[in-house]
């Protein structure tokens, strides 16, 4: 199970801290990815981090901008958001793969656990 947390509303040019955290599987196992999905767009990769080298993957889109980390002691992943933009709005979801070539991909086809998204709002 995933449970995302963290969401709301924020400025333009501001930060905010996404938590997921995890539960009934090894965490430490798994690669962990966030998507996000604006209303009338398909769902897009926001990042993921390697459960084995720690290492991230983030797109050109927020990249610069987000960061992600993991805890594997607290079984949680979190996103962070900064110089938020208008276009940062969106229901973010977290997700987790065993696949690094699975959930690193722009819409994380067949990715088997998600969350249930937090909404992030932007506003000018």
């Amino acid at each position: 199970q995933l449970q995302a947390s963290g969401g709301g509303l924020v400025q333009a040019g501001g930060s905010l801290r996404l938590s997921c955290a995890a539960s009934g599987f090894t965490f430490s196992n798994y690669h962990m990815g966030w998507f996000r999905q604006a209303p009338g767009k398909e769902r897009e990769f926001v990042g993921a981090i390697n459960w084995s080298s720690g290492s991230t993957y983030l797109p050109g889109s927020v990249k610069g901008r987000f960061t992600i980390a993991r805890d594997n002691a607290k079984n949680t992943v979190y996103l962070q958001m900064n110089s938020a933009k208008r276009e940062d709005t969106a229901v973010y979801y977290c997700a987790a793969d065993t696949l690094w070539g699975r959930i690193a991909t722009v819409r994380g086809m067949g990715v088997p656990y998600w969350g249930q998204g937090t909404q992030v709002t932007v506003s000018s």
